[in-house]
């Protein structure tokens, strides 16, 4: 019993003393994305919002374009490429520094909205033509 009891505080004691774990942003040790807003100005929700929501947005967005026929919203796909496209591509997609991509790929998030919508994006970002 007193063996239990010693090895308990030692390992109580080794717990106390390690340092907590941090959070990737904390330690500075995982560079977040460089992006460029190509077209800056006022975006339809706030930046922190946005990195949040924006795929609820854009889900709802399609919801209403598809069940109800309303188009050209600000929340829109088309909308969001017109500001954060490449100037030089055209493109929200390309490399990680492109808008889209440069996130997903930070976040490990498959990007599968170009399968379907804006095919050009795809050709665009290789380099080729539709």
């Amino acid at each position: 019993m007193k063996q239990l009891r010693l090895l308990a505080a030692l390992l109580f004691a080794a717990i106390a003393v390690s340092p907590a774990p941090t959070l990737a942003g904390e330690g500075g040790r995982t560079p977040k994305p460089t992006v460029s807003i190509e077209n800056p100005g006022h975006c339809v929700a706030p930046a922190e919002e946005m990195r949040r929501n924006h795929m609820e947005m854009l889900k709802h967005q399609r919801d209403r374009s598809l069940r109800q026929g309303i188009r050209g919203e600000p929340a829109s796909l088309n909308a969001c490429i017109e500001c954060h496209a490449s100037k030089t591509t055209g493109s929200v997609l390309g490399d990680g520094k492109a808008f889209c991509q440069g996130c997903h790929e930070y976040a490990a998030v498959k990007l599968d909205c170009f399968e379907c919508h804006q095919p050009k994006a795809r050709f665009k970002a290789a380099g080729l033509k539709p």
